[in-house]
């Protein structure tokens, strides 16, 4: 396995700059989430959000539209994490779910859970989804055809009128199980530029019947997480089954008063630039061709970018920072650094490197680019992948 190191960019900086030139409008056939940023306010330190990254990365399971309106942001030393308020059931609740192209399926906890939180630290209010309280809920039952193409075939035992269960255990060792049910999902359907009303969409997700590690905790709680993974058990591809959306994305983040979008489906306006997915993998893999700093290509090996089984980028929406193997990392860093000889750098908690500085970072350090497969380049400034602790001379990558 390779060393992933971090760098202090984060998902935002894609945002960023569509945020600059259009704002974080969108309008076509699409449905919209608004998304909050997860602990809101409460500041973390460096070690405790590179843990939470490396939590993140062992939950990327191996396994006309909408928008979803976003809040929070993505800066690293508040640990932003995306959740978005959907409504689900008849009369129609609210519940906040992470939102996570990292992983399959749309879980919540439900009535009656095991060990499932029942408040959060972040200042929201946690609902329990009933579904003998929903007059639009139906069980899914394991000879149905969501639960056999869920498991790529009948499940062994199965009985007419047997539940069909979901059991996902992630790499931080935390887990959730339960059984899928049907119910209606509110969504957000774009009739014009800003413009939007309430529509349903009859989707299958997770009743969550008991949870573990720290999804059970109330420091990071919310009601479950919402899977935006290329399965067909995802909300993006029932959605996209039923005709209710063409099955696509985007997501714009707002850096500076935090949320944003997420919206499923096709966007027509603003105009932007797009790089194909790599197509046969778990995620969502893109091909990065290219890395410039200051204008100047890196010299790196000519398979460093190769995509395939534990190889390529990877868009994840539920990590912060970006992480990149120590053979790109390593030049990256020392190319940066280069343009400032003469600065004092330091350790902070054994993994951050961090030095004074007065001035601009934008004057003082240069410019990044990363090139994407078809011409698409994401440029990233200087105070975008630093960012400051403490005092306003202090910056850390």
């Amino acid at each position: 396995m390779m060393d992933l190191r971090r760098l202090a960019l984060v998902v935002v900086t894609v945002a960023v700059t569509v945020v600059g030139e259009f704002g974080c409008g969108c309008f076509g056939n699409v449905l919209t989430l608004n998304v909050l940023r997860k602990f809101a306010g409460h500041g973390k330190n460096l070690s405790a959000l590179r843990a939470h990254d490396i939590r993140r990365h062992g939950r990327l399971l191996s396994t006309i539209g909408v928008d979803l309106p976003l809040g929070g942001n993505g800066h690293p030393s508040e640990t932003g994490l995306y959740f978005a308020k959907i409504g689900l059931g008849n009369p129609s609740k609210d519940y906040y779910v992470q939102v996570d192209t990292g992983s399959d399926i749309l879980w919540v906890n439900c009535a009656g859970c095991d060990k499932c939180p029942t408040k959060s630290d972040l200042g929201l209010g946690l609902t329990l989804y009933d579904p003998k309280k929903s007059s639009t809920s139906s069980l899914v039952y394991c000879d149905q055809d969501f639960c056999t193409s869920t498991y790529d075939g009948p499940l062994p035992g199965c009985k007419p009128n047997l539940q069909c269960q979901y059991n996902v255990v992630y790499g931080d060792g935390s887990s959730t199980a339960g059984y899928f049910v049907k119910d209606n999902m509110k969504l957000e359907r774009v009739t014009g530029n800003l413009q939007s009303r309430s529509t349903n969409g009859t989707v299958v997700f997770g009743c969550g019947a008991r949870q573990s590690g720290e999804l059970g905790s109330s420091s990071e709680a919310l009601d479950g997480i919402l899977g935006f993974g290329q399965a067909n058990s995802s909300i993006i591809s029932q959605l996209a089954a039923s005709g209710k959306v063409k099955k696509s994305f985007a997501h714009c983040l707002d850096n500076i008063e935090g949320g944003g979008i997420f919206a499923i489906g096709e966007v027509v306006s603003p105009k932007v630039k797009r790089t194909p997915m790599v197509q046969n993998q778990a995620h969502y893999n893109i091909v990065m061709k290219d890395i410039e700093v200051g204008g100047d290509l890196l010299r790196l090996p000519s398979d460093i970018f190769d995509s395939g089984d534990q190889k390529g980028t990877i868009v994840d929406s539920g990590t912060t920072l970006a992480y990149l193997p120590s053979s790109i990392y390593e030049p990256l860093m020392t190319k940066i650094l280069s343009q400032q000889p003469a600065l004092n750098l330091h350790t902070v908690e054994d993994q951050f490197t961090c030095f004074q500085f007065v001035g601009s970072v934008d004057s003082g350090f240069p410019v990044v680019k990363f090139h994407f497969e078809d011409s698409l380049v994401l440029t990233v400034f200087p105070h975008e992948y630093t960012f400051q602790i403490r005092v306003s001379t202090i910056y850390i990558f």
